[in-house]
This record gives structure tokens, sequence and C-alpha cells, in this order.
């Protein structure tokens, strides 16, 4: 059974499930190439992400699915292209990186927290430093946010007295803390046991029905198939089907 609570608060919007793809554009990616070396990583890549909308992306392990997430959040510098942010391009040189990933979240495959601090310290980390929130306050959305995903009460755990899926969700609260304007997922249930997943998802879901704009990096067809409103096919770098969950799945 899920520990997951009901929707209530990560990401306020209205009561409504909203329909994906009718808001402004939120991401914007046009022509973006990236190579590592002789290997061309991505080639050529145009994608929208519109407010309130989930975008899957699927495809073979070293498709590029993972490079574009990271090219987002200018964690990878991009060769060619532009990608833009609320209508403002955040690939030129003289954009500070820190600045766009305050308005991203990012969930990594393999949790990436860090082992000495407590869960709460995990979570409020980034909107003390980088967002220069007080820290009752910071507190107080963490706490808010670990018992919507399910771990209320386990704010002063270390990361390592959790199993793998409650690791997650801790990255998940992590990645909302800041308010972000876009999720960005990169296989968050690939790195867990089959039997820790479906708390995962069921957290996703919930983001989902709040009208969260998100992309999703995956390799659960069924949950991208629950979850999105669109699918992007990447193979070897390049988006090679795009369109609804029903025409691609």
């Amino acid at each position: 059974m899920s520990n997951v609570q009901p929707a209530s608060s990560a990401h306020p919007t209205s009561d409504a499930r909203r329909p994906g793809g009718s808001g402004a554009p939120v991401i914007e990616i046009q022509g973006v190439t990236k190579s590592f070396g002789d290997r061309e990583v991505l080639g050529g890549i145009d994608l929208t992400l519109r407010e309130h909308e989930a975008i899957a992306l699927i495809g073979a392990s070293g498709s590029g699915k993972s490079t574009l997430l990271r090219c987002i959040d200018l964690l990878v510098e991009i060769d060619d292209g532009d990608i833009f942010l609320d209508g403002q391009v955040i690939t030129d040189p003289s954009v500070d990186p820190v600045s766009v990933r305050r308005k991203l979240g990012f969930v990594f495959q393999a949790f990436n927290l860090f082992p000495h601090m407590k869960v709460i310290d995990n979570v409020t980390l980034g909107s003390v430093r980088a967002h220069r929130e007080g820290r009752k306050a910071a507190r107080d959305r963490g706490i808010e946010l670990l018992e919507r995903f399910g771990l209320g009460g386990r704010e002063d755990d270390r990361p390592d007295e959790l199993s793998g899926g409650q690791q997650q969700r801790v990255a998940l609260c992590r990645a909302l803390a800041g308010r972000p304007r876009a999720l960005l997922l990169d296989e968050v249930t690939s790195a867990l046991d089959p039997e820790l997943v479906g708390d995962v998802l069921d957290a996703v879901r919930g983001l989902k029905e709040e009208g969260m704009t998100m992309i999703i990096a995956t390799h659960e067809m069924s949950f991208a198939r629950e979850v999105a409103d669109e699918v992007a096919f990447l193979h070897e770098g390049r988006i090679v089907e795009q369109g609804s969950p029903e025409k691609i799945l």
C-alpha cells in the first residue's frame, strides 16, 4: 500500500486537473546538439514543454534522455542551439547557471543525497543557500513536503536509515522545496528494487494531478502512458516519434 498522501500543496494550482499542453511555454528547446568527443549524443532536438504539461522522454539507454535533462539544467554545456526558460534564453554564456537552477527542480536517478546530513537538512539546503529563505520557513515547508510524501517523522533520520524508495521521495521533496517552475525527473525508479517503485510513481502521479510541469525520462512505459500528456521517443540522440501516449505507446 502506498504511503503517499492525497494531493495537497506541493505546488499550488487550482483543484481541477489542468489539460496538458494548453498553457504558455515554460521550456523551449530549439536545435540543441551535443557531442562527447566523436560521439554525437544529441542531434538537433526540438521540444516545447508548456505550463502544467508532463512530457515523457522514452528510449533505450544511451539514447540521450539524461543528457537532454542535464543540458536543460545547465549541468552539461550544449554545442549548438538554444534553450529558453519562460521565454528567456538560458544557454547564453552570460547567463548564471545558478539563477536557472533556482527555477528548476532536478531529481536524479541515484538520489544524490548528502549521507552525513539529516533528511530535513537535505530537503532545505537549497532553499536556505540558493533561495535565501529563512531557516524556519524552509524547515516548515520541508516538514510539510515530507508529510505530503509519506515521510512524516523521518526528518531527523540519515539517508542510510531509509529505503531506496524513501530516499528518492526525499530527493523529490528537495526538488520541490524551492517551488520550481518545472521538474526534471531522470529515471527516478531505475535504481530501485521493484517493490519500492510504487510509492515513487504514486508521488509523481500526485504531482501530475496538481498540474506540476514536468519532463520525465523513464523506461516505465505504463507509467508514461498514465502520466504524460506527450511522449517523445529518442533514438541515437534524435526525437524520432512524438505525440500523445495513445499514439506513441
